[in-house]
């Protein structure tokens, strides 16, 4: 069944449109990863799923009483604002203390309960969004760019965590990301955008389209030779459009 649908989506700022023709469709339990280079419109895309920019043209379909979880591209925090990572999931609705422990725990992030939010570090920032996310049990997490700033190691570890979380609630996964060589292992689809839909399909399909390469500039012996098909699912397919830089 279909939890979100989006069909002829244009964005536009003004009189420039920053995305048009979006024809779109996340499944429940799939984890779809969109890529793109600077400016492709990847955040506005996750900005009118949901529900904050209103589309120019073309239509948002979501299921009925869909539940969203949201983690930022990042969360500004004043330094000077004394705020507990535990008061911050008590935010807006209050929770019980194994509520919250449970959600850290599940996130791999339990103990820092009496830690203040300015003081973690960015890895555990991102788990501490991302228990927040889940205490709504979405029925699709959306994630904006969840692994800006971490090194290599916290982007692996975060994206494997991501799978479990997949795994453990079934839940599906709209992930905006520019890490290439992880996504391609963590992905059931990817959606390759520049201001429009380039090109879409499995990893593995995604990865020989000539509209990738044109976009990313990726040898067949660079970031994603290391991609493994481990991933089974029915989405096969890839359709393709004409794709350059901006």
């Amino acid at each position: 069944m279909s939890l979100i649908t989006t069909q002829g989506l244009t964005i536009s700022h003004g009189a420039d449109p920053v995305l048009r023709d979006i024809d779109l469709d996340i499944a429940e339990g799939e984890i779809v990863t969109v890529i793109g280079p600077n400016g492709s419109g990847k955040s506005t895309l996750v900005r009118a799923i949901l529900g904050i920019l209103a589309p120019s043209a073309g239509i948002i379909r979501r299921k009925k009483g869909l539940r969203i979880g949201y983690v930022p591209q990042k969360l500004a925090i004043d330094a000077t604002l004394p705020i507990t990572v535990r008061r911050f999931l008590s935010l807006p609705t209050r929770i019980s203390d194994d509520v919250a422990r449970q959600a850290l725990t599940r996130t791999g992030v339990q103990g820092l309960e009496d830690r203040q939010m300015a003081a973690l570090s960015g890895g555990q920032l991102q788990r501490v969004l991302l228990s927040r996310a889940l205490l709504s049990q979405p029925d699709i997490l959306i994630l904006d760019e969840p692994t800006q700033g971490l090194d290599h190691p916290g982007i692996a570890a975060f994206y494997t965590l991501i799978e479990e979380v997949r795994k453990d609630t079934g839940c599906a996964v709209l992930l905006v990301s520019h890490d290439l060589h992880v996504v391609m292992r963590a992905s059931d689809r990817v959606v390759c955008l520049n201001g429009h839909i380039c090109c879409q399909g499995t990893p593995g399909m995604v990865q020989s389209a000539p509209e990738y390469h044109a976009l990313f500039g990726v040898s067949e012996g660079g970031a994603l030779a290391i991609y493994e098909h481990h991933h089974d699912h029915t989405h096969d397919h890839i359709h393709g459009e004409g794709c350059t830089h901006d």
